[in-house]
């Protein structure tokens, strides 16, 4: 190759031929090779807009990969050599404005080297297509410390320096930030504050832009970021105080970008990404004002396999929260599908996933998370679940699935939601809603005579008990089949009395030992047989008697030192003896004075006057 290769106009156009920067559509990516080509020219604007890369890729997604080349001539200089990688970070530096993203990579027609925020990337010497360095980015799993520990930086800020005291406006802020990241936001360090504030409400605009017309309820996310005030000084005439602000909104920034990076991993599993954000943001706050419980993420998981959901289901969450059942939903329908880039995974998007949410902060939460997801929040609708034109709407889904996780209080209609939904959804639709344990039966007879009449409880799965960490209820998952009466019949339940996850300091209950997949797989397949081999916690119970999983009642059992204790209790009571003070005090000599002397067949405890 040497003998062939001898100019570093000769060593771009290898490189261009091998990475495939010269036939990408416009409508993937800005994407091409020269050395006439300035940043500026190519968007970017500030420090380093003067400068001429060799090639450049630059998606439209900007939740993708970016990448940028520098080429030299064979033996021009060490393709390792400090100058190279300087001159390949500076391009990087610029890119990294508006990419979370971005690779560099050196080639001098022989050998390659690549970097990612200015540390070394291990591949080989030989320059592979542009994909292979993508994958490289994108493989990596998903590290949740790592966002744990830049969210709780976040929520301190906020709450500390910005004085956002409303808890889910911390919340609402940071998802419009990530939307933000993913919309063509362009957020550095140095913005000041009408910058930073301005920039990300004109990249929620630009999201949401395109299904207006669609759906103008998207617009509320907008109107809610405009609202959130922050307590912060803006006087022109402190440049001490205008100077801190700069830097913290830098900070904020900067967190802000590294968590976007870190969600933009193929890993990703249909993680919520609100759930993995706002554990730090709900943890002396595990309810909201309007009775929501966010779901933890194996669960959600766990009810789409126990409902059977596949990649042709049309799935509908009538108490949609944040998104997690949809996120989760999404993620595996197009999993199954082939992945992100086939045409049904855009129909899933478009055309698959339903959710109704009321509360407003709450709604616009959930088309936060769908947006960071890319796409979906169209089928999202601000409403009433309990009401009738929620019905209505719910009957144009044509929802195969439902999974949901409503309001558990009698003050925000839960009974009246499930009802409702179960009322609104083809017959034979099967609908799994996250309930306390006696819910059903704690519900007037009148209104669940009328749901058994038209609707069939098929199982009952009592979840384990600490799962909602801090909440302080009990909960199971309640499968009905609607349009169908119950008659009835008997419905099968089980109890998952423990899930395999541990408490993790500030960061809510995790599967640190990796125990959860196989207890899911178990139970799936136990409910599917119904028959539960290991824990023999089964039951086929009868609707007309119990509609709850019931806890084994221990048998009775009499012994005889039952018998002496009462007859004790009973001659001390004759004898005017205060049965307690006398244990109490025969329990301090025992312990405090007494020697004691064994037999075979004795203890003997001799206490001296």
């Amino acid at each position: 190759m040497a003998n062939a290769i001898e100019t570093e106009d000769q060593v771009r156009s290898l490189a261009d031929s091998i990475l495939g920067l010269s036939d990408v559509p416009s409508s993937v990516a800005k994407s091409g090779v020269g050395q006439i080509t300035t940043m500026n020219q190519l968007g970017f604007t500030g420090e380093g807009a003067s400068n001429k890369p060799d090639g450049w890729y630059l998606p439209v997604d900007r939740g993708t990969v970016a990448l940028v080349l520098e080429t030299k001539a064979p033996d021009a200089m060490p393709i390792g050599s400090p100058a190279l990688r300087a001159q390949v970070e500076k391009y990087c530096a610029t890119v990294r404005t508006r990419y979370d993203l971005v690779i560099g990579i050196v080639f001098d027609g022989e050998r390659t080297r690549a970097y990612v925020n200015g540390k070394p990337l291990d591949v080989p010497d030989e320059l592979q297509p542009k994909e292979f360095y993508f994958e490289k980015l994108t493989e990596r799993p998903i590290d949740k410390d790592r966002i744990y520990e830049l969210t709780m930086r976040i929520n301190n800020s906020l709450h500390g320096d910005f004085g956002i005291k409303n808890l889910y406006h911390r919340m609402i802020f940071t998802a419009c930030a990530l939307v933000a990241r993913r919309y063509d936001a362009i957020l550095v360090r140095g913005m000041d504050y009408s910058e930073f504030h301005n920039g990300i409400l004109s990249a929620l605009n630009k999201a949401i832009r395109n299904d207006l017309q669609q759906n103008s309820k998207l617009q509320l996310l907008a109107d809610v970021y405009s609202e959130i005030k922050m307590n912060v000084s803006t006087d022109d005439d402190n440049p001490a105080a205008v100077a801190r602000l700069t830097n913290l909104i830098g900070d904020f920034i900067d967190w802000v970008t590294e968590i976007s990076g870190l969600i933009n991993s193929s890993a990703w599993n249909g993680e919520d990404v609100m759930a993995i954000f706002f554990n730090e943001f709900n943890r002396y706050k595990k309810k909201s004002e309007s009775g929501q419980v966010f779901t933890p993420d194996h669960i959600t998981g766990f009810m789409y396999r126990l409902l059977g959901v596949d990649k042709d289901d049309r799935v509908l969450d009538a108490c949609a929260g944040s998104g997690s059942f949809l996120v989760k939903a999404m993620s595996n329908m197009i999993r199954e599908a082939g992945g992100v880039n086939t045409m049904k995974a855009k129909q899933i998007k478009a055309k698959q996933l339903f959710g109704i949410e009321f509360d407003r902060e709450i709604y616009a939460l959930a088309c936060a998370n769908m947006l960071i997801h890319k796409d979906g929040r169209t089928n999202l609708a601000h409403m009433d679940a309990r009401t009738e034109s929620a019905s209505n709407w719910m009957k144009t889904t044509r929802a195969t699935k439902v999974l949901m996780n409503p309001p558990y209080e009698n003050k925000f209609g839960c009974m009246k939601i499930v009802e409702n939904v179960l009322d609104s959804v083809e017959r034979g639709t099967l609908c799994g809603f996250i309930l306390p344990d006696k819910k059903l039966e704690k519900t007037s007879n009148t209104q669940m005579s009328r749901i058994l009449r038209h609707h069939r409880l098929l199982k009952v799965v009592k979840l384990p008990e600490n799962l909602f960490f801090g909440v302080g209820v009990t909960t199971s998952v309640f499968v009905f089949e609607a349009g169908k009466p119950q008659d009835g019949k008997e419905f099968f339940a089980v109890n998952i009395a423990e899930d395999g996850l541990v408490t993790v300091k500030n960061k809510g209950r995790h599967d640190v030992h990796g125990r959860w997949p196989a207890i899911e797989d178990y139970w799936v397949d136990a409910i599917e047989r119904k028959y539960d081999s290991q824990y023999g916690t089964g039951q086929w119970i009868d609707p007309a008697v119990n509609l709850s999983w019931q806890a084994p009642v221990k048998p009775f059992v009499l012994t005889e030192e039952d018998l002496a204790r009462t007859a004790m209790d009973y001659a001390m009571f004759r004898r005017g003896i205060d049965a307690r003070a006398m244990r109490e005090k025969i329990g301090r000599l025992a312990t405090y004075s007494a020697s004691v002397t064994e037999t075979d067949d004795s203890v003997v405890l001799e206490v001296r006057k």
